[in-house]
């Protein structure tokens, strides 16, 4: 997912609906254009909620409900949490050559999924760094689905458009179809397997983490992937856009008013309290998949045997061990933010803060950034310069919250 600072812009719109209906004017107008904006199908049903529209991405999305962001991402702990991101881009390749194409331009090793499976991977470019990530999936050996970042689709489909070209100008079979016609549903939290049972005729508990089906929900096709973005169970649900209105308060409806509308402001500390990478904040395309601490997303061929963008500097990372790393970080003070520096004891610059912000479960700031290797071990004491003032912090694992995929009992 890409974007930056939404659990703080997410504050900012609940102050300024606090304050006087002048005041409100004056702030709206602050932001693009209405009509500048794309629309989903459920644009209208989250007004209808009491959803809180904001510009993300050339979308006008849910930064909230009625719910605070606070509650919204413990309830989505507690109970379950829907989301609309019918922003994202969901696209098929397909041809006997569809694998073989997509392999030169990401770093998982697709050949080695199981049909019905996927993965969380990096589109690279020549330098190693990351041009976006994303979930993809092996439908079959001739039919790859994948779903891209809503503020990387341009570049993502050029990209992918201009390297498709060059490939069947040499026999390459690989064609593509972009899912337009069709809505993003996120169901996620522990009830998100209950309610969405009483939906379909599917046993959801033979689907597990990163497995994939079509299959009817709610008495539509669906695209059902076990998946999601904040560390708890749930699904991503590809439906029909002439369904997803039905297929939402379906949902709603099954869950007895536990598992409610949520936005992305709760999307955002959800998936900073995982530890998960938030794009165009914890990784840029100067960032490799190796500083991203992503390097167990490259499957053992791939590091056998290359064949990706970048794969020389990428492979040589591996080898010889980055330069800078990827962490997680507790600070005291005011949360830290987005381009915090991070300082060494002695107050030498080691790193900077790439995403921050107030947990609302375990009830104390966490923050993800890059430091310099050597800084990156767990317990390592440090300071983040939040306003030009310098707290104390330091290194831990992430996730900040355990996570909680639906896998197979060993």
């Amino acid at each position: 997912m890409r974007g930056g600072g939404l659990w703080q812009l997410g504050q900012s719109i609940t102050r300024r609906l606090a304050q006087s209906d002048k005041k409100t004017v004056v702030a709206r107008r602050c932001f693009a254009s209405e009509a500048d904006l794309k629309k989903t199908v459920l644009y209208d049903f989250h007004v209808t909620h009491g959803g809180k529209m904001v510009p993300f991405a050339g979308w006008s999305m849910p930064i909230q409900y009625k719910d605070s962001i606070m509650d919204s991402t413990l309830n989505c702990r507690e109970n379950g949490s829907l989301f609309d991101v019918s922003h994202m881009c969901g696209l098929s390749l397909k041809g006997k050559d569809c694998i073989a194409f997509l392999e030169k331009l990401v770093v998982a090793d697709v050949a080695g999924l199981a049909p019905g499976t996927g993965s969380l991977t990096v589109f690279t470019n020549e330098k190693g760094g990351a041009i976006d990530d994303s979930v993809i999936t092996k439908v079959t050996d001739d039919h790859i689905y994948l779903v891209v970042n809503a503020g990387c689709r341009d570049k993502d489909l050029a990209h992918i458009e201009e390297h498709m070209k060059a490939f069947t100008s040499k026999g390459g079979d690989v064609s593509w179809h972009i899912h337009d016609e069709r809505s993003l549903l996120a169901l996620q939290g522990p009830l998100a397997a209950p309610v969405l049972q009483h939906l379909t005729k599917a046993d959801l508990s033979k689907i597990y983490f990163s497995d994939f089906r079509v299959i009817d929900i709610n008495g539509a096709p669906c695209f059902l992937t076990r998946t999601g973005y904040t560390g708890e169970d749930g699904f991503e649900i590809s439906v029909p856009s002439e369904h997803a209105v039905d297929l939402a308060k379906a949902i709603l409806d099954k869950s007895e008013g536990k598992v409610r509308l949520t936005g992305l402001g709760a999307r955002d500390s959800l998936r900073l309290e995982a530890g998960l990478c938030l794009y165009g904040n914890d990784m840029e395309q100067h960032i490799t998949p190796v500083e991203a601490g992503l390097t167990w997303a490259i499957g053992k061929r791939r590091r056998a045997e290359g064949g990706f963008l970048g794969a020389e500097v990428i492979l040589k990372q591996i080898e010889q061990g980055p330069s800078i790393r990827r962490v997680g970080l507790f600070s005291a003070g005011p949360p830290a933010r987005s381009h915090s520096e991070i300082q060494d004891d002695k107050g030498q610059n080691i790193g900077e803060v790439t995403s921050g912000g107030f947990s609302p479960c375990l009830k104390k700031n966490i923050a993800m950034g890059y430091v310099k290797s050597g800084f990156h071990k767990a317990g390592t004491k440090l300071k983040i310069v939040v306003r030009g003032k310098s707290y104390d912090g330091s290194i831990t694992k992430m996730p900040f919250v355990p996570t909680k995929y639906y896998k197979p009992s060993n």
